[in-house]
């Protein structure tokens, strides 16, 4: 999945991401709440398996639905830099509980190869999978709609679990009904299966996302270019070069030096600075903002293991031009 710009005030994604979150442990919790009956009305192990995915997407939406709210407390004493990456954390543990279900799944499915059980009151447990892929589609394009506005990685992480439950839903529901329609019993654990392998797929994809925010990987190549493109819409602004940017939940640091002609003065210069985070800020209403002043031809090499000689200083082959004397 591509990330939505970071773009929307802080208070307003804060919103947004609270209330699909909130919506997101109403439906996980509807959906254990009908799996569970129709699981002990029909035996089904791949409505078993289901039923176990939703209630680990329960415990993952809980802890979506605080870490998001963590995520935006703002920066104190102790946490500087804020506390953007609890929402990568909920993302790892979603990972982790869907890996066990995954594990869970495929033991109840070898399990039910080796005694094969027919499915009883199949009418009854095909109706609640309709139901369910019917819910989860609902929450699955709420999410969606919110993530073209938003970067949240936690939710992100949910609407995977959720994308992959409609295709586990799916094969649950073929197996149900060939197991109970066409007394093809093998079909039901057959489905227990494909849910298996769905639930691994997809905690693939929320692990990486995740690793990707702890592990500081920089913002997508358009928004590092837009970034460039509003330090360096200023004439007085000769160049830009050392950008760093990573993205903490729904925060965004970026930093970078700055080339400036060397004979104006700290007071000139810091104005020259100022007015270019503010064009920042207008892109990236929740950015964390440091540009450091290069003077022009005089700056001597430094910042240690993060240096000049850095693999983005490719970034220079076109620099802006030198005024005119």
């Amino acid at each position: 999945m591509t990330a939505a710009p970071h773009n929307l005030p802080l208070a307003e994604a804060a919103a947004l991401t609270r209330r699909i979150t909130l919506l997101s442990v109403a439906t996980a919790s509807l959906l254990v709440a009908i799996k569970a009956a129709a699981w002990l009305a029909s035996g089904s192990v791949a409505l078993l398996a289901s039923m176990a995915d939703s209630g680990l997407d329960l415990v993952a939406s809980l802890a979506t639905f605080f870490a998001v709210r963590y995520a935006t407390v703002p920066p104190d004493a102790e946490h500087r830099f804020g506390h953007g990456k609890a929402e990568a954390f909920a993302s790892l543990m979603q990972a982790g509980l869907v890996f066990a279900s995954a594990a869970l799944v495929t033991r109840e499915a070898i399990a039910r190869f080796l005694d094969p059980q027919p499915v009883e009151q199949g009418g009854w447990a095909m109706a609640v999978m309709v139901v369910s892929i019917l819910v989860t589609g609902g929450l699955v394009y709420a999410q969606s709609q919110v993530l073209k506005k938003t970067t949240s990685v936690a939710v992100a992480g949910d609407r995977a679990h959720y994308f992959s439950d409609l295709a586990s839903n799916l094969a649950a529901l073929l197996g149900i009904a060939g197991a109970a329609l066409a007394g093809l019993t093998w079909l039901d654990p057959v489905a227990g299966l494909v849910v298996a392998a769905l639930l691994v797929w997809a905690a693939v994809g929320v692990f990486r996302e995740a690793a990707n925010q702890l592990m500081d990987h920089e913002l997508p190549d358009a928004e590092r270019a837009e970034i460039r493109r509003l330090a360096l819409d200023d004439p007085r602004v000769m160049n830009v070069h050392q950008l760093r940017t990573r993205a903490s939940g729904p925060y965004v640091h970026m930093q970078m030096h700055m080339e400036l002609d060397p004979d104006l003065t700290l007071e000139a210069a810091h104005r020259v600075i100022v007015e270019a985070e503010r064009r920042l800020l207008t892109a990236f209403p929740a950015a964390d903002i440091l540009i450091h002043a290069d003077p022009r031809g005089r700056a001597e090499p430094h910042g240690g293991a993060f240096g000049e000689a850095r693999p983005d200083d490719a970034e220079r082959s076109n620099p802006a031009p030198d005024p005119a004397p």
